[in-house]
Formats: C-alpha cells, sequence, structure tokens
C-alpha cells in the first residue's frame, strides 16, 4: 500500500522536487542499503523547514509525540510499520508497556497517547499504558478533547521486570524522551526496551546529530548529485 498525499499541487513542480522524483528507485536503493548497514529506530518524527528550494531538517525526535496529527487514511501503513518493528525486538511479542512523559494536563500529548495505542492494538498486541508520575497510585481514566480517554496505571517492578499490578509484558516501549535522566525504576530489566535507555536526551546533544547528519547529507547529496546546501541545515554550537 502507497499513501496517496491529499493535498493538490497549485503550480510547477520546483527543481528540487523534480530532482527527488527523477531519482526515487536510486533513493529507495540508498535507503534499503542504509537500513541493512545501521540500526533503525523504533520510531522516530522528523521536523523540516522547506521554503520550496531548500529543504532541511532541524529536529529529529526519538520519542515522537505526534502520533495524533497523522492522516487517518495512512492507519493501515502505520499497524503494518508497528507490527513490523515489535516482531522485530521480539518475534513472540504479545504484550506491550507504554510508558509516556510525565503530562497529565497536556490532553492533546495524550491524544497522542491513545493513538499509539490504537495503532498497537490493531497490530495484535496486549497493550498497557504506565506512568512514571508518583502520584498515579492507582489507575487514572483521563478525557480527552477528542471524546477518546486515556488510561494510566502505576508502574510495579518485580526483580529486573517492569509491568502493571496484573500485567506483564514483552516489550516496554518509551515515548518518555528521559530529559531528567534515566529513573531507577527503568534500569537493568531484562524485557526488550525500545526506544533505548541511550537515547535519552539526558545523553544525546544536538550539536552531535547535527554533525552526524552533515555527512549523511553530504553523501546523499553527492549520490544525486545536487548541492548538499540544498538538504543540509545551518548549525553551530555555542559554549556560552
Amino acid at each position: 500500500m502507497v499513501p496517496h498525499l491529499t493535498t493538490a499541487l497549485n503550480g510547477p513542480l520546483l527543481d528540487l522536487e523534480r530532482r527527488f522524483l527523477s531519482a526515487m528507485p536510486t533513493i529507495e536503493h540508498w535507503f534499503r542499503s542504509q537500513w541493512q548497514e545501521n540500526a533503525v529506530p523504533f520510531y522516530a518524527s522528523v521536523d523540516l523547514r522547506n521554503s520550496g528550494f531548500k529543504l532541511a531538517p532541524v529536529d529529529t525526535n526519538l520519542f515522537p509525540g505526534g502520533f495524533n496529527n497523522l492522516n487517518p487514511d495512512f492507519l493501515p501503513l502505520c499497524v503494518h510499520a508497528m507490527q513490523g518493528a515489535v516482531e522485530k525486538i521480539c518475534p513472540e511479542a504479545r504484550g506491550v508497556l507504554l510508558i509516556p512523559e510525565n503530562h497529565t494536563r497536556n490532553l492533546f500529548y495524550l491524544q497522542n497517547v491513545e493513538q499509539i495505542v490504537t495503532i498497537l492494538k490493531q497490530a495484535g498486541m496486549r497493550v498497557r499504558v504506565g506512568s512514571l508520575l508518583p502520584e498515579i497510585t492507582a489507575v487514572t481514566e483521563i478525557a480527552l478533547p477528542n471524546g477518546g480517554t486515556v488510561r494510566l496505571e502505576p508502574l510495579v517492578r518485580r526483580g529486573n521486570r517492569l509491568g502493571l499490578e496484573d500485567f506483564d509484558p514483552c516489550v516496554v516501549l518509551l515515548n518518555n524522551d528521559l530529559s531528567g535522566g534515566v529513573p531507577e525504576i527503568l534500569k537493568n530489566l531484562e524485557q526488550a526496551i525500545f526506544p533505548p535507555l541511550s537515547a535519552g536526551w539526558y545523553t544525546r546533544r544536538k550539536s552531535q546529530h547535527f554533525a552526524a547528519y552533515d555527512r549523511v547529507a553530504n553523501e546523499f547529496a553527492q549520490l544525486l548529485d545536487i548541492d548538499p546546501w540544498l538538504i543540509n541545515p545551518y548549525f553551530a554550537t555555542c559554549s556560552q
């Protein structure tokens, strides 16, 4: 299944767009070869800036919070991708524990959590949401603006396994960027945990990310015979 964009073109294709479209087979082959050589994030989102003549990323999120903004027509693709991602981690996985950010007032973020739960369930998983918030001491249901609800439950650790009172999952899925560090309850688990704890913001630096992206952009630009400036944002590191 291939997504079809619903936004109609109102003018001729720009030069950069024409180059991308004409090189699609080359681009797809390049991506496939990269995925064979490098570990693929469990999920991610990229913030893009498009001026028409230049298209570049300004941020990459390894704990994406915008699943509620996806086009509903793409839901079957999301379910298929989720099935593949979970099976790659744990082929026998049936139970997933989702750990969100510590937001209970940000209802739009919680709609994102609700959508992740929906995708996981449609992918054939049993999924529950466990909260790191100390005030969540019992099952807590939060009503959402879209008419749905999110059910938060207190985490329970037994030895090196993390779950809920009556739920022992195969996989722990983080939608929490760990900007404050890794909580003790998440350390040294025997279950698969994705994204890995090392992907949290407590250890990552955007300057390192964009330095790595600079190398990738140069390789990709050489492949398409374009100026890497067209797909590379300006970035600098300020030490003060």
